[in-house]
């Protein structure tokens, strides 16, 4: 903050924030993860990353990343991100294959899921 206010202004300022919700780690957390895994596509590690950056407590982003990513959702949304990027293209071709590896590590999903997705054809559910 800066120095030319006093301390009592700027408490009285937060607390007008927290009054209108600007100020809620936990509704900013889940929106910011709710709109990058479906939006964008990311997977658990990345979001995880970007919301440590932003100094959400571990907890909070534990809790977050669970309720987007339930059990076998990550799997299905990085085989929806799959499909959308390489619909029509041969993942048996090895250049297409890193390709898609290399955009499921960057947008942080893990190495088992990426691994159990692309030993198998997209076609299969």
């Amino acid at each position: 903050m800066r120095r030319d206010y006093s301390n009592a202004i700027a408490e009285k300022t937060l607390q007008k924030l927290r009054a209108l919700n600007y100020v809620d780690d936990e509704s900013f957390a889940r929106n910011w993860a709710s709109g990058r895994a479906g939006n964008l596509g990311f997977g658990p590690r990345r979001i995880e990353e970007e919301l440590q950056n932003k100094g959400i407590s571990q907890t909070l982003i534990r809790a977050v990343v669970r309720e987007n990513f339930g059990q076998g959702d990550e799997s299905a949304k990085a085989k929806a991100l799959l499909e959308k990027k390489f619909g029509n293209q041969q993942l048996n071709d090895p250049k297409v294959l890193r390709r898609a590896v290399s955009l499921l590590q960057r947008r942080g999903y893990s190495s088992k899921v990426i691994f159990d997705l692309l030993k198998q054809p997209l076609e299969d559910d």
